[in-house]
């Protein structure tokens, strides 16, 4: 403990706490959740999914916070910076704000009769939990990481619960099939408290989940739906109507399915946490969200993606086809070797006209060489070309190298990948002929 001086070194702790293996399930986190006293006297949004989760979060806290409230959000994973993990009053909390509420984790964990293993996401959750617990906040908006049924958040009963798109993802903790991971994620429901449920099609077992529970179930299409057209858009839902929308700073055609859902769990919430009009306009103008379609202005073009699943990296694509023409299209990609690579190559290919393939910086990586053989086992086109670097900053480097003012750079794949891009700022390109 007299070591443990800086978040690093936490980090570094909660790391090599725990075996590799260690039982499923909430009792050892709710255990040492009761000896913190862990209690929040605000409502709590939690926001579970396959994709669109960080979106949704950040178009809550963008409303909320134009609303005059007192936010905290909770996401995971970072894109660089561990503290990323954790906004209050809209702004990243600092690693020395962070170091009481390990300390108190760590306290309640040995103390109380037994000393209770914790695994590296459930201690950290609980950390960030107990400084938005303390934070004297209005309304907390919390991701769920991977599931939802045996996340660690999910320790805290919901007020209304959002789920967002369901895809195949995670399959060996979730499930083989959109149904079984579907039933993992509605775990967040609860009785009598709203369920949001954005994704346009979702598993049967959804919709079944929260009758079974007795959920007030919000379904996109029947409770809730948007229209418009290229320069604005409307939403409906139960009791309420937005008019003459502009459209969400978070680029992509898909934003328009996470911002409905967002309204329509701000609809829901409207006798405890009411929002005008002019605060859904202001919020949706201003949110900010690195790492999601994120486009940065240069020569050539860059554009961020964090993408790392089939359904993720086929809205990547179809973003990208709407941007226009681009004269070649370089792409950097990393991937965990757990992912199920080959069709998302397959899917965004046709798109890209030079691969750099890159390691990671974790044990959990693909390699570039094993990427780039799962991508020539997928390839349509002969006139495309490839090679493989050891970090992303080394591909994107040869990309830039490579490419001509004309053209665009796409780096996506793992949290890493797009990570290791932004590790020292948001890069802004400049071609080689306006170096002179």
């Amino acid at each position: 403990m007299k070591n443990l001086q800086t978040l690093d070194d936490w980090l570094a702790y909660c790391e090599h706490l725990h075996p590799k293996s260690i039982d499923m399930g909430l009792e050892r986190v709710k255990a040492v959740a009761q000896r913190m006293g862990l209690a929040f006297g605000c409502p709590i949004i939690t926001v579970a999914g396959t994709n669109g989760k960080g979106s949704t979060c950040a178009m809550l806290e963008a409303i909320l916070l134009q609303a005059g409230y007192r936010t905290g959000v909770f996401t995971s994973p970072h894109l660089v910076h561990f503290e990323e993990r954790c906004r209050i009053r809209g702004d990243i909390v600092s690693a020395d704000q962070l170091l009481p509420s390990f300390a108190k984790v760590e306290e309640a964990r040995k103390t109380g009769g037994s000393e209770i293993t914790l695994t590296y996401f459930e201690f950290t959750t609980l950390a960030i939990l107990q400084l938005l617990a303390d934070a004297n906040l209005d309304v907390v908006v919390l991701e769920v990481g991977l599931g939802g049924r045996l996340d660690a958040v999910n320790i805290l009963d919901t007020d209304c619960a959002v789920i967002t798109s369901i895809d195949l993802d995670h399959m060996e903790l979730l499930g083989n099939d959109r149904e079984s991971i579907g039933l993992e994620k509605a775990g967040i429901m609860r009785a009598g408290k709203p369920v949001v449920v954005s994704d346009p099609v979702p598993p049967q077992s959804i919709i079944d989940h929260a009758a079974a529970v007795g959920a007030d179930l919000w379904r996109f299409g029947t409770d809730f739906n948007f229209s418009g057209d290229k320069q604005q858009w409307g939403w409906a839902g139960r009791g309420r109507r937005y008019a003459g929308l502009a459209y969400p700073a978070l680029r992509g055609a898909n934003q328009l399915v996470n911002a409905s859902g967002v309204l329509a769990a701000l609809t829901a919430l409207r006798d405890r946490l009411p929002v005008t009009a002019q605060a859904v306009r202001n919020g949706l103008s201003m949110v900010e969200l690195p790492g999601r379609f994120q486009i940065i202005p240069g020569q050539p073009t860059l554009v961020l993606d964090v993408a790392h699943n089939p359904h993720s990296v086929a809205a990547l694509t179809e973003n990208l086809d709407a941007m226009g023409f681009y004269a070649c299209t370089h792409a950097v990609f990393g991937a965990m070797a757990d992912k199920d690579v080959a069709p998302m190559l397959a899917r965004i290919g046709p798109l890209v006209d030079k691969w750099y393939f890159t390691d990671l910086p974790t044990p959990r990586a693909a390699t570039g060489e094993a990427l780039q053989e799962k991508w020539q086992a997928v390839k349509t086109r002969t006139d495309v070309t490839s090679g493989t670097y050891k970090s992303p900053e080394l591909a994107l480097q040869a990309a830039i190298e490579a490419a001509d003012p004309a053209d665009r750079i796409v780096v996506f794949g793992s949290f890493y990948t797009v990570g290791g891009i932004l590790k020292g700022s948001v890069p802004r390109l400049f071609a080689k002929h306006l170096e002179s």
